[in-house]
């Protein structure tokens, strides 16, 4: 991402600037007033936790402040994937009173600007939501580029307060390289001619090794599930595909539906040389194509997505051709899969 001189940090009795320690109260009643209780990253909610995580560089917040310290506006950096250089840029939320004067804008420009510099970062992604376009444009305006769609992420419920979304919620997965690492990928040949397009428009330099179901591992499976209760969410970090991969993970899957998921994710190691056999388990399961995740785990992840509902697709607004397309893929690859399974 190219150095930019830093937006100007005022706006008439409004001022953008990174956190401070008294911040954390103000930046708790902003989410509850936006949200709720219904935000999955329950630190935004607790000040003292808050405050640790933005010392530590876990969370790097960067806030609205009105003249009278009032926090009506919040963007952050957050760790959030296998790979901590990895930082995701999100939490971006303004009170209603205070939109359409361009905070947001002003927010993830100061954000990826100048709060930036105090990450430890090679790389940044974003998962703008696809019940309206703004976000979208503002991330591919600050250099992202769209390169997978997280069908029905977030519940309906995460925007009650704000009466924007009718069922489920889809998130794109946007990516900015600070930091280039240029590495081999091993690619599943069932998505040959997909991937070729997702990287294409992508930033990122990387040696194609194309690999079928025939390869298989000998080694036992590594992997960590997260559940995020209220969203219904399962995610499946994949560090290792193993020869007992099917099991493994149809025994993570199977915990998690005791606990009511809905939404399965599975983040595949792109450094693996048996991420065709993997892919092709995960097909016959009912799993389809999420799109690239580069520098994931360091080294680049492949999503494979399932739910176990219909999807809400109707209710995916996109704002660019290239994510237009990615839909396209996404969910052409879901009729597949149905009609095979």
């Amino acid at each position: 991402m190219n150095e930019q001189t830093a937006p100007s940090a005022a706006m008439q009795d409004i001022v953008i600037d990174s956190f401070r320690r008294e911040d954390a109260l103000g930046v708790a009643q902003l989410f509850r007033a936006v949200y709720g209780d219904g935000y999955p990253i329950k630190a935004f909610y607790d000040p003292a936790e808050l405050i640790t995580a933005n010392m530590t560089g876990r969370i790097i917040s960067t806030v609205a402040r009105t003249d009278a310290g009032e926090i009506i506006g919040h963007e952050a950096f957050v760790r959030s994937a296998p790979y901590e250089k990895l930082y995701e840029a999100g939490a971006g939320l303004v009170l209603p009173a205070y939109r359409r004067r361009g905070l947001m804008v002003l927010l993830m420009e100061y954000s990826f600007q100048v709060d930036l510099k105090r990450a430890d970062a090679e790389e940044t992604f974003g998962e703008p939501v696809c019940n309206h376009v703004a976000l979208q444009k503002i991330v591919v305006s600050l250099g992202h580029s769209e390169s997978a769609l997280e069908v029905d992420l977030m519940p309906a419920e995460t925007y009650t307060k704000e009466q924007s979304a009718r069922g489920r919620v889809s998130t794109l997965l946007t990516f900015g390289t600070v930091k280039p690492k240029p590495h081999v990928v091993y690619l599943p040949t069932a998505y040959r001619s997909e991937i070729e397009w997702f990287y294409a428009g992508l930033n990122v330099e990387r040696e194609f090794v194309w690999v079928d179901s025939t390869r298989h591992a000998e080694n036992a499976s590594v992997g960590k599930m997260a559940v995020f209760d209220f969203a219904q969410v399962a995610r499946i970090a994949i560090h290792r595909i193993g020869a007992d991969f099917d099991a493994f993970t149809a025994r993570l899957e199977s915990e998690a539906r005791t606990k009511g998921v809905q939404v399965f994710q599975m983040w595949l190691p792109l450094a693996s040389p048996f991420t065709g056999v993997a892919t092709d388990i995960l097909r016959a399961r009912g799993y389809f194509l999420g799109g690239i995740l580069p520098r994931w785990f360091d080294e680049d992840g492949l999503l494979m997505q399932e739910m176990i509902h219909e999807p809400n697709w109707e209710g995916i607004v996109l704002y660019s051709e290239r994510a237009k397309r990615i839909m396209e893929i996404v969910k052409g690859d879901w009729e597949k899969v149905k009609r095979e399974t």
